[in-house]
């Protein structure tokens, strides 16, 4: 039996070019999608035939509704080895095996690093108004050194936000739900609480995971908490941040900007009000898209999909 494998949202058509697909033989006819779907409808159309879908992180959603509509469905990769956007007990329910792969260093922390460099160098805008021919250096950028880091989430990615930080020369606080001063002293930073970290960081960088405790975890309440100077970095998940407060604060210049690379929708509409400002610096969910991440993702799904056919799955989850 040949078995039908859909790879979804390679915006960049590189899939293909970055693993051994063909080491899979005769075994798998291979479909690229290189646009999102614009909806759940959309999707099961696309893939109902399919018994193999590769997915990138969680560009498509796998809700219990789109499992259900697609009866062909027996196995289900994902970049990384945790996927929101999949509904695991569905999956279980319907028998589809769901497989993960590992990663490449820590291409995030520096992609916050950048973003806040941008923040107070305006690189990026200096840039295109070189090449716009525009008039001679009008921008006056901020030493981020002397500065407070402020991390939410010392993790794996915090930690190394941080330690880029310190060689900077920053001085960097962390908070998170769960975070103690021994951990914090640990990773070499303060311990703040939340409250305090708010009001007294320069820049703030998040670094946590969505879930049901981190949704919507900074509030209104923490935001107007900031510094009139302060900026805000975003390379986790949108919807950890109340929306609307942070427009809100942005469109009154409460705060003195933000860096976002994730959004509460992607891709982020183009009609959306936060693309109209001009402090705010937007990325479009770059932390992860490095060619070193996407060989080793890449290269593990070929690998996934071969264990699975020989029926011996490997890096399993749920």
């Amino acid at each position: 039996m040949r078995y039908r494998v859909a790879i979804l949202d390679d915006y960049q058509n590189v899939a293909l070019k970055l693993a051994d697909w063909p080491k899979l033989g005769h075994k798998v006819d291979i479909t690229v999608f290189d646009k999102p779907f614009v909806s759940s409808d959309e999707a099961i159309h696309a893939l109902k035939d399919f018994e193999i879908v590769c997915a990138m992180r969680e560009r498509t959603h796998f809700t219990r509704e789109v499992l259900t509509a697609l009866p062909n469905l027996k196995l289900l990769l994902t970049s990384g080895m945790k996927n929101a956007a999949f509904d695991m007990d569905a999956a279980k329910e319907r028998g589809v095996t769901v497989c993960g792969t590992g990663g490449f260093g820590n291409a995030t922390a520096s992609l916050a690093i950048g973003l806040m460099l941008e923040l107070t160098r305006h690189i990026g805008l200096e840039n295109a108004r070189m090449h716009a021919g525009e008039p001679w250096q009008v921008t006056m950028g901020e030493d981020v050194e002397g500065k407070t880091l402020g991390v939410v989430g010392l993790g794996k990615l915090g930690t190394k936000v941080a330690t880029i930080a310190k060689t900077l020369g920053m001085n960097v606080i962390a908070w998170s739900q769960n975070l103690t001063p021994e951990a914090c002293a640990a990773a070499g930073v303060g311990y703040a609480a939340k409250e305090e970290l708010f009001a007294t960081a320069d820049i703030i960088s998040i670094h946590l995971i969505l879930s049901s405790r981190t949704r919507g975890l900074i509030a209104a309440a923490d935001l107007v908490r900031m510094k009139p100077t302060a900026y805000l970095v975003n390379t986790a998940r949108g919807p950890i941040v109340d929306e609307a407060a942070l427009l809100d604060v942005l469109q009154k210049r409460k705060i003195a900007g933000a860096a976002l690379d994730t959004f509460s929708m992607e891709p982020l509409p183009v009609d959306h009000p936060i693309r109209k400002l001009d402090n705010v610096v937007l990325t479009p969910h770059l932390g992860y898209v490095t060619a070193e991440n996407y060989r080793r993702y890449y290269g593990d799904m070929v690998e996934d999909i071969a264990a699975w056919l020989d029926g011996k799955p490997v890096r399993v989850m749920g």
